[in-house]
């Protein structure tokens, strides 16, 4: 297995794309827009230069992992050879249903295709196929060159073949991968959500203040960081959507989300990448401030 496919240039899938390339795949990276893979080609390329200044990696490593990956617009002309796809587009059910019934149509019939999803079901993706055994969940943790866990999602037709070729393949790329089974939000988000969810209910229900419920968390369970923090790390409109997979896929109200989330997210209120969430995130330093929304 040495060629891989990328679909999305995005936080994700630009991370996913630099591990891989770096262990020397080559890689094909796809996006519908020429300008996303040139931001994305940056953003590798600025990932590597921290490498490297911090000695991790060499000036050889670096330029070797760029020669690795090539960039297309097209998927048909990208996935040709491919031995394995991931799919790392936005977190939404309807466009990746479409991207596998794509993907399906165009890799090799040997090609394993996998998901980057961190909640959508794998079996629903594997149903659109004509190979639901070879379709699987590679769950990344953000930030992809960093972070060590690979969640390995099996799907209800997952072959154990599969399973373990993609379990050692995430060893190869210098992570600890972790099999679970395909059901809502797997293992990373049915626990980690209804967390962040009840320190949105927190402050919505005037518990505590942000700083407050985050700093309770850091030094009380050793937390590199809080929930609330975390959440606009992630981005609340992906918190959200998630929290409505749980919901919807149990039934159970635990899961409901917050009206204080809802609210935000319908704001335009998103975190990081809005700049505005339960912290300010537009003032160019790195010091936490709160929202003007959450100000005592």
């Amino acid at each position: 297995m040495k060629n891989i496919v990328v679909i999305g240039s995005g936080t994700m899938g630009n991370g996913i794309a630099h591990v891989f390339a770096q262990h020397d795949y080559r890689v094909n990276l796809v996006d519908i827009s020429a300008e996303a893979l040139k931001k994305a080609l940056a953003t590798i390329e600025k990932n590597l230069d921290r490498q490297v200044s911090k000695g991790s990696i060499d000036e050889a490593v670096k330029k070797q992992t760029l020669a690795n990956i090539s960039t297309f617009t097209s998927l048909k002309d990208a996935i040709t050879q491919a031995d394995l796809v991931v799919e790392a587009a936005t977190e939404n059910v309807d466009l990746k249903l479409k991207i596998f019934k794509e993907m399906d149509e165009l890799a090799p019939a040997n090609a394993i295709l996998a998901t980057n999803t961190s909640s959508i079901s794998i079996t629903k993706m594997a149903a659109v196929t004509s190979r639901p055994e070879k379709v699987i969940g590679m769950h990344f943790m953000n930030p992809v060159p960093v972070m060590k866990l690979v969640e390995v999602i099996r799907g209800y037709a997952t072959s154990d073949a599969v399973t373990e070729t993609i379990m050692d393949l995430s060893k190869k790329l210098g992570k600890t991968p972790t099999e679970v089974n395909d059901y809502p939000g797997f293992i990373a988000n049915r626990i980690l959500m209804p967390m962040i969810n009840e320190a949105i209910y927190s402050l919505y229900e005037g518990v505590a203040g942000v700083e407050e419920i985050d700093t309770v968390m850091k030094l009380g369970m050793a937390h590199p960081m809080g929930p609330l923090q975390l959440a606009d790390f992630i981005g609340l409109d992906v918190c959200l959507s998630i929290l409505n997979v749980l919901y919807e896929g149990f039934g159970n109200p635990k899961y409901a989300p917050c009206p204080l989330l809802m609210n935000m997210v319908t704001a335009g209120h998103k975190g990081v990448k809005s700049g505005q969430g339960f912290y300010s995130w537009t003032h160019g330093t790195k010091d936490l401030v709160v929202a003007d929304n959450f100000k005592k």
